[in-house]
């Protein structure tokens, strides 16, 4: 005779596209951030590193929507909202901004 116990509910598998799950990464993108951060990057870390942070970090061209959960979703909107500001910067005039701002360049240093 079977057992008439009724099924364990299943652990989820965690899906691949999880919005908070570590970003993969490579030794040499390691190296290129913390090379950046200490200011010794040479021109192919800094571009690098900031390839990572747009592409893999921020996820920026990626679609955010996650079916898991509207909380997944959000936590990737968070993401790619920092992509998008940080290629913004990237793409801005400074020379127009720099014509309209009388001291600009004050503030330019970390």
């Amino acid at each position: 005779m079977a057992s008439e116990q009724p099924d364990r509910p299943r652990k989820k598998a965690l899906s691949e596209s999880a919005a908070w799950l570590p970003v993969p990464y490579e030794l040499a993108d390691a190296t290129a951030i913390q090379a950046l951060n200490a200011g010794t990057a040479d021109s192919h870390q800094q571009k690098r590193a900031l390839a990572w942070i747009i592409n893999q970090a921020a996820a920026t061209y990626e679609m955010p929507y996650r079916p898991e959960s509207s909380r997944d979703t959000d936590f990737m909107l968070g993401r790619v909202f920092v992509g998008q500001q940080i290629v913004k910067m990237l793409k801005l005039a400074v020379g127009a901004l720099r014509r309209n701002e009388p001291n600009a360049d004050a503030g330019e240093q970390v």
